[in-house]
């Protein structure tokens, strides 16, 4: 990732959002950018102008934390966006020598035997892992089935849902609001992508994307970063139709980087009749040919009527 420009551009972005006005100061006349001008940055800041240019331009070796809050502030930038700010800031930092990057474990962390066993004892709730940079890497059985078009769409690897939004067809059926779908899918991988700015899985997934996909490169453009921690999730599944459903994600503190989604349906609601007769489908069936656990009648088996045992 080219870390400086990701960071001038993140700030350019951010301060385009802003206008003079919502900030204080006057507005009006004749002006060549959109939003805030560096100088009125800089000035909201408590900074010099050249010394804020420097910052834009990515020469942060040496900027205080307590520089880049107020930064922050005049861009009125929320929690998340502080976060990746910081990140980038490192990683720029990081690039020229002078310091560590806050990245995440290196390695890519599976699902262990004893997160399976809580996706498997989710029942009635769909539940899937995802890693930093949107592998599907474990799913209970109800969460398979949910997921069943991204999982369809993936005959051989690892399904990635960043894919699947932006590459397959489908998923625009899977996903009805899939403009959200897709602003969530490049926001997280931004996000992740100025927290590991050197892992070869995300540079490889976003110079994927970028190549083939009109609608990310767009997206990318805008440098918008957000949390996906709780909300609502609309599907369109082929076999149960649509469902709207609650979501939750969970960090997996035994292993950086995954994130289990947890989802429930509003009781009494269509979503929840769907999602049962989806469990109903998904369920284990008994084999024919197994024998019943216990007997309540009392007629023996059938004796056999021929053949050399039988009495004659």
């Amino acid at each position: 990732m080219e870390t400086s420009k990701d960071l001038k551009d993140f700030l350019m972005t951010r301060r385009a959002k802003i206008t003079p006005e919502q900030v204080g100061l006057p507005g009006g006349g004749r002006r060549r950018v959109t939003g805030l001008r560096r100088e009125e940055v800089a000035l909201l800041a408590g900074v010099s102008a050249e010394y804020y240019v420097q910052i834009e331009r990515g020469n942060v070796a040496g900027v205080s934390d307590e520089v880049l809050h107020a930064v922050a502030g005049a861009l009125r930038l929320n929690e998340i966006e502080t976060g990746h700010l910081f990140d980038l800031a490192r990683a720029a930092t990081a690039r020229r020598g002078r310091g560590p990057t806050r990245g995440r474990a290196t390695g890519r962390p599976e699902v262990s035997p004893g997160l399976q066993a809580v996706l498997d004892a989710l029942v009635g709730a769909p539940a899937v892992v995802q890693n930093a940079h949107l592998d599907l890497v474990g799913a209970n059985d109800l969460g398979r089935a949910l997921y069943s078009p991204v999982y369809d769409g993936t005959p051989a690897g690892r399904p990635n849902l960043a894919r699947f939004v932006f590459l397959d067809d489908g998923a625009r059926r899977t996903f009805p609001d899939w403009e959200g779908a897709a602003d969530v899918v490049v926001a997280l991988l931004q996000v992740e992508a100025a927290r590991s700015p050197y892992s070869k899985a995300v540079t490889g997934l976003v110079g994927e994307l970028a190549t083939r996909s009109t609608e990310f490169r767009t997206r990318w453009a805008a440098h918008d970063v957000r949390a996906h921690r709780g909300g609502t999730k609309r599907f369109h599944h082929p076999l149960v139709g649509d469902l709207t459903l609650r979501f939750e994600a969970l960090d997996v503190t035994s292993a950086a980087g995954l994130t289990l989604f947890a989802y429930t349906a509003e009781p009494s609601s269509p979503s929840a009749d769907a999602l049962r007769l989806l469990a109903s489908w998904t369920a284990p069936q008994p084999s024919p040919t197994a024998a019943p656990a216990n007997r309540t009648d009392a007629t023996p088996p059938d004796r056999p009527t021929g053949g050399a045992g039988a009495p004659g």
